[in-house]
């Protein structure tokens, strides 16, 4: 029986191995045993050992992804050559461009059967993206005259619910066209607020990965 020396190394190939069979399979479609079948030796107990369940595997997965994103949004955020304004456009654009999104939405679990990893989104958005990202781009947008809001803090966690949940075809099951609606509802929103930072091409973006998502159900 192949043996791992380091835990972290274990970790990492659980996840790598799981990563790559939700791709090929989807999530719902991976058992434990397609992923120990995949280990190269490793037994059971080494999957036990670190993740109680395949949830606990894929919300190390999500969170793999998720620390990702969050460099990406580290680097926008320090950026010196763009009002608050501009930061939170860049950051839309740059978020639904990457690449890795098409692997997100194709692993896609159904958020239903899924608690732990939808309680995982929310807390994510709003007690690490919002207050560490989204509040600080918003409170320079204030100082520098590009964002009007006396509301910060709300104003943020607002801007991510409405873009990582209520847009998000993966957590209510959204068809295109029904993405497409709210889209253009949080578009208006947003203008309302007097940031127009959303677009067509992002719209044409999230239709894409919502087709993706759709098709590997």
């Amino acid at each position: 029986m192949a043996r791992n020396k380091h835990p972290e190394e274990t970790v990492q190939l659980i996840l790598d191995t799981a990563f790559r069979l939700f791709i090929e399979k989807g999530y719902e479609r991976t058992s434990i045993q397609d992923i120990i079948d995949h280990l190269g030796g490793l037994s059971k107990g080494a999957i036990y050992h670190h993740f109680k369940s395949k949830e606990d595997i894929l919300v190390a997965v999500t969170d793999r992804m998720t620390a990702e994103s969050n460099q990406m949004l580290a680097v926008i955020r320090d950026r010196s050559d763009l009002n608050g304004k501009e930061k939170l456009k860049t950051i839309f654009k740059e978020s639904i461009r990457r690449p890795v999104q098409n692997d997100i939405f194709t692993v896609a679990p159904d958020f239903h059967n899924n608690p732990k990893l939808l309680f995982s989104l929310l807390y994510d958005t709003m007690e690490n993206a919002a207050p560490n990202y989204i509040l600080p781009i918003i409170e320079q947008g204030i100082s520098d005259g590009s964002i009007q809001t006396e509301y910060p803090e709300q104003l943020s966690e607002l801007i991510l619910l409405a873009a990582n949940v209520w847009v998000n075809p993966m957590i209510f099951d959204s068809s295109e066209e029904e993405s497409c609606r709210k889209f253009m509802v949080f578009s208006q929103m947003m203008q309302g607020f007097g940031l127009d930072i959303v677009d067509d091409e992002i719209l044409e973006r999230l239709q894409e990965l919502t087709a993706i998502y759709q098709k590997r159900k």
